[in-house]
């Protein structure tokens, strides 16, 4: 799958998701683009998801007319991320068009 990370996601996840291609929306000239303007561009580009840490997108934006699939971390400190990386795998793979998927990331240690 072609994933789209925005500028919250943290990069360095992109080497966890093998088998898809990820490309960051500051290298298409994306990062300052509004939430509804990167869905557009990203489904006009093909992507067939969006990988972002922004959890305000569900209510900013009507998801029920979407192709492109919303995988959303509940957090984007990579020190924290990187707990809950099998759980992104997992959503990542099972993610269809027009699906919204919440991953919880911790808040803090354990």
């Amino acid at each position: 799958m072609l994933i789209l990370f925005d500028h919250s996601t943290p990069f360095p996840l992109s080497s966890h998701l093998t088998g898809h291609t990820v490309v960051d929306a500051k290298t298409r000239g994306w990062e300052r683009l509004s939430n509804g303007e990167l869905l557009a561009e990203a489904e006009r580009a093909g992507f067939d998801i969006l990988l972002t840490a922004d959890s305000n997108i569900a209510y900013q934006q009507n998801l029920k007319e979407r192709k492109i699939a919303l995988v959303v971390l509940t957090g984007n400190s990579w020190r924290l991320v990187q707990r809950v990386v099998r759980k992104i795998v997992v959503a990542v793979n099972a993610a269809r068009p027009g699906s919204y998927t919440v991953v919880e990331v911790p808040i803090r240690q354990a």
